[in-house]
């Protein structure tokens, strides 16, 4: 299949598509593979459900939950009834834009593939959003419609009343409401005729998870949900129907929608759908429901090591799989939870732009402490400041392409995400001579001290060795003499006393553990970090809080 678009569009309101960034401003997206040879005309929800129902597998368990079960034949009515209630109550027409905002619930799974299966676009946020981050995601979407957990409608109504453009907002999982999104789809038939996109029709808006700053909104099309299914769950995971899926990651966030719905759903297998996906209720679902694959993020698994150490935590005997996402793994949490369980985690790195993993640690040849290498499909290299190749061993910018990648709505950004077709992550990295990459934080992470270049992540994990460092977040301080310093933020373990003493015995500590240049010269106690609602550390926020103290004082001099 061509990445061209010439296939005629099923959008009516084409708001979205003519806000993609100008064609030379994409990426390269090769669809060079058989397993992505699609049809021209398609429909992401059509592709996830029928042919499971064609199988005859309706009675068949498809997602749980704390409420009960849903079998395929469930999910299959539910979002039928939801997109007839959409287009013909509601007036949905192909490009019109939703807005979906809960914890994740078999509810939400239905109204994502219901917006879909109509010609909606889904515009995904994380159910912790506050009023302020919800108006610049409805400012930027100009969302037509909201379906939303009763649990979280306050912040969203908020929003709703501080932005110019009016719209619907319909309320699911409200316990006994006569005009929940449950009740108004009761009496409805099961029946609805998938509107026949185009493969290349923008299906989902996710944003960015503000990591470096102001979110910004990326585009992805129908075949592109499908690409990332039919790319690495095969050839990293071996993902047959006879798997069940857990996890934490919100299905708002890339990580999350891949694990926990679309990789399980192309796969005929099952989810486990947890709205408070506490470390202990993870490990809870993977006893109770026998879950074989697990996706969360590293320090989701930093915690559920502490507990399995601690004694008494539910048997994780089921698990196959462990896969890691969302900000590094380091060393020190592989081996630990190797240790407790006999299991690896399967590194991974991606990105929102790039919609899921495009680096992955391969199941039969893990190098730890290394990401991994390229997922069939995509390839990837390590690039200077110049954009040039940068020989093995070299730290420089990470590069990828392949089917899916970097398409920015209306946004001045796309031309420093995409380069000569690549699309530059803004991770620093390099590469081993075995194809390896190993992940070196982001780039602007990278500590320049004294001419030396120091990665924060090296000394993160020396940190976490510590048995009084719960977290922590290394970044570069400016220093008059030394050009810039590493300086540690710390979160220390419950009961645990700050201090002058315990900084430099923790200084020492990293000097016995990695080269002495290398130490964190300066270190703060934090009750907490500043997370995104996907829970990475916004370091930026730590950067900059720096330099404008440095400013500062300057300036008072």
């Amino acid at each position: 299949m061509t990445t061209s678009m010439h296939v005629p569009s099923a959008h009516v309101d084409t708001f979205a598509r003519d806000r993609l960034p100008p064609r030379d401003q994409w990426p390269d997206l090769p669809f060079d593979r058989p397993e992505l040879d699609y049809p021209e005309r398609l429909n992401v929800t059509s592709a996830l459900l029928d042919p499971w129902l064609a199988r005859g597998w309706a009675p068949r368990p498809c997602l749980i939950a704390a409420t009960g079960t849903w079998s395929w034949g469930d999910l299959a009515a539910t979002v039928d009834r939801i997109a007839g209630l959409l287009v013909e109550e509601h007036g949905l027409v192909p490009g019109n834009r939703v807005l979906l905002r809960g914890p994740n619930t078999p509810m939400l799974a239905a109204c994502w593939l219901a917006v879909a299966k109509a010609g909606g676009i889904v515009v995904a946020t994380m159910p912790l959003l506050r009023a302020a981050e919800l108006t610049h995601i409805l400012e930027k979407a100009e969302v037509d419609l909201a379906l939303c957990d009763a649990r979280f409608l306050e912040d969203l109504s908020g929003a709703r009343a501080s932005v110019r453009q009016g719209f619907p907002v319909l309320a699911f999982n409200a316990a006994n409401a006569t005009d929940s999104l449950e009740a108004r789809i009761a009496g409805r038939p099961a029946g609805f005729a998938a509107v026949d996109t185009a493969a290349d029709d923008i299906c989902l808006i996710a944003f960015t998870s503000g990591t470096t700053g102001r979110p910004k909104a990326t585009a992805h099309f129908h075949r592109d949900m499908l690409a990332v299914a039919d790319l690495s769950p095969r050839s990293q995971l071996g993902v047959t129907p006879d798997d069940v899926f857990c996890g934490s990651p919100s299905i708002a966030f890339a990580y999350g929608l891949g694990g926990l719905m679309l990789f399980p759903l192309r796969a005929g297998a099952c989810s486990v759908l947890i709205d408070r996906p506490t470390p202990e209720g993870v490990l809870q679902a993977i006893a109770r429901h026998k879950g074989t694959v697990c996706f969360t993020v590293p320090t989701v698994y930093r915690s559920m090591s502490a507990l399995i150490a601690a004694g008494g935590a539910p048997d994780t005997g089921s698990l196959r799989a462990c896969v890691s996402a969302g900000e590094p793994l380091t060393p020190s949490t592989f081996d630990d939870w190797k240790r407790l369980t006999g299991l690896p985690i399967l590194d991974t790195l991606g990105t929102t732009e790039l919609l899921n993993a495009v680096l992955a640690s391969p199941p039969d040849a893990i190098r730890p402490g290394a990401t991994g290498k390229p997922v069939p499909g995509y390839e990837a290299t390590v690039l200077d400041e110049w954009g040039e190749p940068l020989p093995p061993g070299q730290v420089g910018r990470l590069a990828v392409r392949g089917p899916t990648g970097c398409r920015y709505l209306d946004d001045p950004r796309q031309e420093g995400y995409v380069v000569r077709g690549w699309n530059i992550t803004g991770d620093a990295c390099h590469m081993d001579e075995d194809g390896y990459f190993w992940h070196h934080g982001r780039v602007d992470d990278l500590i320049v001290s004294a001419g030396y270049k120091i990665a924060g992540m090296e000394i993160e994990d020396a940190l976490l060795q510590h048995p009084l460092v719960e977290e922590c977040a290394v970044i570069a301080a400016p220093d008059p003499i030394r050009g810039a310093v590493p300086k540690a933020f710390l979160v220390l373990r419950p009961g645990t006393r700050s201090g002058p003493e315990l900084a430099r015995e923790i200084q020492d500590h990293v000097k016995a553990l990695i080269a002495p240049f290398k130490y964190p010269r300066r270190i703060e106690f934090l009750e907490q970090l500043p997370r995104t609602e996907t829970g990475k550390i916004q370091r930026f926020k730590l950067r900059q809080r720096e330099w404008q103290d440095a400013d500062t004082s300057a300036a008072a001099e």
